[in-house]
């Protein structure tokens, strides 16, 4: 099955097949993975990398997306590509080791990337599109609670998709003020003039900035400081931004960084078996529901 994700900002790992360049891998960001397979397997000419041209046939295996924008992602790739002078792994174990080949390697640096800020706070998703690549975490580190583990390929889908133009896309979270003053001019003026915040039931202004719940049947909006509060006080955390918490609508776990891609137009026609798979499998992460959802 082919998932489709919306925004997409993904750090992949590439494997040669190329038996002259066994074992040898590469680091690299994209916001079109099957776009980008091809312009390494094509050279650098067709626009891939000059490391990677003359050297393949090339294999994605294993990409990490859901990164809010194209910086937060850059940044990623550069530590994952050069773990020993990123101060945010100073302390920790980054030399290969003996034991290690090349991908065992950049698995075991991905693993501590996902462990430290601002990462590890990240509503991302871990994929395997190979599943003959698939490695378990180190012992010695485990999985984020709130970061999936999927399998299968996955196709990007602009905003443009769906009538959102790439300015607006790509217009900061704290600028956003006309994009949300077009949505609340789309509410019937009745509901508007009546909409409270679901944490501090204070009427919601024109020029508050909210987040809404994406998942179907749920009418919750709440401003962006009473939610983060609300999911960071739950936490009983010292740090600024949330991980997740529960939507005081429909009382679902959703992660934060969910909630601001929904903001910025992301997850807008989900369907309603996205909850009804949630609630048959509790142990399954509702992100695989939404990524169902939107094939």
């Amino acid at each position: 099955m082919v998932h489709e994700v919306e925004d997409f900002h993904g750090v992949y790992l590439l494997c040669s097949l190329n038996p002259r360049y066994k074992g040898r891998t590469y680091i690299g960001y994209t916001v079109n993975p099957n776009r980008r397979i091809k312009q390494h397997n094509a050279g650098s000419q067709a626009g891939g990398a000059c490391r990677t041209s003359g050297r393949g046939p090339w294999e994605m295996a294993l990409i990490i997306h859901g990164f809010p924008n194209n910086i937060s992602a850059l940044q990623f790739e550069w530590a994952w590509q050069n773990p020993d002078k990123c101060r945010r792994l100073r302390d920790a174990p980054v030399l290969k080791r003996r034991s290690e080949t090349a991908f065992q390697h950049r698995w075991r640096i991905a693993c501590l990337l996902l462990q430290v800020g601002p990462w590890y706070r990240f509503a991302l998703t871990i994929r395997w599109l190979k599943q003959d690549y698939k490695l378990d975490f180190p012992t010695d580190l485990s999985a984020p609670l709130h970061m999936p583990v999927v399998f299968g390929p996955v196709i990007s889908k602009t905003l443009q998709d769906k009538g959102i133009s790439p300015k607006k896309r790509l217009k900061p979270l704290a600028d956003e003020e006309s994009a949300l003053e077009e949505e609340l001019n789309s509410i019937p003026r009745l509901i508007r003039n009546n909409r409270v915040c679901a944490v501090c039931h204070r009427k919601l202004e024109p020029n508050d900035k909210r987040l809404m719940c994406f998942l179907p049947n749920c009418q919750m909006v709440s401003h962006i400081i009473c939610l983060a509060n609300r999911f960071i006080g739950n936490a009983q955390t010292m740090d600024l931004i949330p991980i997740q918490g529960a939507c005081p609508g429909c009382k679902q776990t959703l992660l934060w960084g969910d909630l601001v891609r929904h903001f910025r137009g992301c997850y807008q026609n989900l369907s309603q078996s996205a909850t009804d798979n949630g609630q048959a499998d509790q142990a399954a992460h509702w992100a695989d529901e939404v990524h169902l959802s939107q094939v």
